[in-house]
């Protein structure tokens, strides 16, 4: 009979893990984010109790409480104003407990990126609580909302300092076009398949996609793929199911970007297909691995079909996919196998939403508006997946063999950035790359499981 370490490590306590995590969100949905501040940690307290009943489980996430789904993640200041004990604060990792805005530097957050110039309260000692509520209709929104105002209620030692509106656009994409949430790792334990298989997923939920990947890679408290437990906080009852996230309001310039198109493109397809080059996918969502020369929206409408393919095997010179190309650099699938990287111990789950208004179809000037994407990452490890994520496979271009180049979508460029597209006879290389995402914001968060929630609810101090 295995012991209770092992079965930790295999069985997934669904009811007890933020269904956020395993779980993808509904299409459409509509939602907004929303940051606290505690100054009463009494007061904190009583609003998480009242709270987490309305939470989504990840076995409960196809049929939530109130038909919409709620989350909730603290910031390391955040557990303090709660009245965490200062041994358990001090057994975070140093990267939670420094948080995002300090790690500017090494995240290519610097220019007009800079924390100097992020959105407040972002990176401030205020973020306490982020709360994310979103709902397939505003009407179960609107109950949802109704009772996080219910949770607040005469408790005056916390207060809303934030709120972040981020619904679907309507034509279901980023303002830049593309399909997004494409091709999420499949996480061994999540349970995706059975549901599915008895068809109790009305919000067309799909599984993950390449090699199983451990879900200690994902959730504290389980083996991940170095074969061992990941360090956690303590005590355990607070650590346990808990995941670590990183929240990164990103501002983006469609009309540069679009500008930049045509600047570099001698025709309307020729834009196309630039655009395609520089992200590793149409803007179906169809990956250039398969359809190398013009879009194919049948073969991006089949989810298995669009993610059964690899860069060594396929495209080993990246003739069709650039070395460079976004997606080829957030998850070089098997490209880098002749190398000693192991890619799934640099996977992160990723839950992007949109906000702001579309800029008009074929606007090239900027009209001043906010408009961009909220990229959650999730993952067991802020260093080794997010933060090396960012600053080694999307702002340094040597793991792929092209030197200073940086991601051509989120890098931190400059306007003196290059993109390189190999071809035959002669290779294009892109000049005076821009920067298309700038940086707003961003906090380092703790995730914890529904019982560490509960646990935080009943503190005393």
């Amino acid at each position: 009979m295995a012991d209770s370490t092992t079965r930790r490590a295999q069985e997934l306590e669904l009811d007890d893990i933020q269904g956020t995590l395993l779980r993808q969100r509904p299409s459409p949905y509509t939602g907004a984010y929303f940051l606290l501040r505690v100054d009463e940690a009494t007061d904190g307290r009583l609003f998480l109790k009242r709270l987490v009943p309305h939470l989504a489980s990840a076995a409960r996430w196809w049929d939530p409480p109130s038909r919409a789904w709620l989350s909730v993640a603290v910031s390391h200041a955040g557990l303090r104003a709660l009245g965490v004990p200062q041994a358990s604060l001090d057994s975070f990792p140093d990267a939670f407990r420094e948080g995002m805005a300090a790690r500017a530097d090494r995240l290519g957050d610097t220019g007009e990126s800079a924390p100097a110039h992020w959105d407040a309260p972002l990176g401030s000692p205020d973020v306490h609580l982020a709360v994310s509520a979103f709902a397939p209709d505003d009407a179960a929104l609107e109950s949802l909302l109704q009772t996080g105002r219910d949770a607040l209620r005469d408790l005056s030692g916390v207060r809303l300092i934030y709120r972040l509106e981020a619904s679907q656009l309507p034509t279901k994409r980023t303002h830049l076009g593309f399909v997004d949430g494409i091709g999420e790792p499949d996480i061994e334990g999540a349970g995706v398949a059975s549901v599915l298989q008895a068809g109790q997923d009305p919000y067309g939920y799909l599984p993950g996609f390449g090699p199983t990947i451990k879900a200690g890679e994902f959730l504290l408290g389980y083996e991940n793929q170095l074969g061992r437990l990941a360090p956690m906080p303590q005590p355990e009852t607070l650590a346990r199911n808990g995941t670590y996230v990183a929240f990164r309001k990103l501002h983006l310039k469609v009309a540069d970007f679009r500008r930049y198109l045509r600047d570099n493109a001698s025709s309307p397809d020729e834009e196309e297909l630039l655009a395609a080059k520089m992200v590793g996918r149409w803007r179906s969502g169809a990956p250039l691995v398969l359809a190398p020369e013009h879009d194919d929206p049948d073969l991006a409408a089949d989810p298995t079909r669009a993610n059964d393919f690899a860069y060594a095997q396929d495209d080993p010179a990246g003739l069709r996919c650039p070395m460079g190309a976004h997606i080829r650099r957030m998850n070089p699938r098997d490209a880098l196998s002749d190398t000693l990287v192991d890619v799934r111990l640099h996977r992160a789950l990723r839950r992007g939403t949109t906000y702001g208004p579309l800029l008009p179809e074929g606007e090239l000037e900027d009209d001043g508006v906010e408009r961009g994407i909220v990229f959650i990452f999730m993952g067991a490890d802020l260093v080794r997946q997010f933060e090396f994520l960012t600053a080694q496979w999307a702002n340094d271009g040597d793991f792929v063999g092209l030197g200073t180049e940086k991601d051509p979508l989120i890098g931190d460029n400059d306007g003196t950035g290059t993109f390189t597209i190999p071809r035959h006879p002669v290779r294009r290389r892109l000049q005076q790359l821009p920067r298309f995402a700038l940086t707003k914001g961003g906090e380092y968060l703790f995730m914890p499981g529904i019982r560490a929630l509960n646990w935080l609810a009943e503190l005393e101090t």
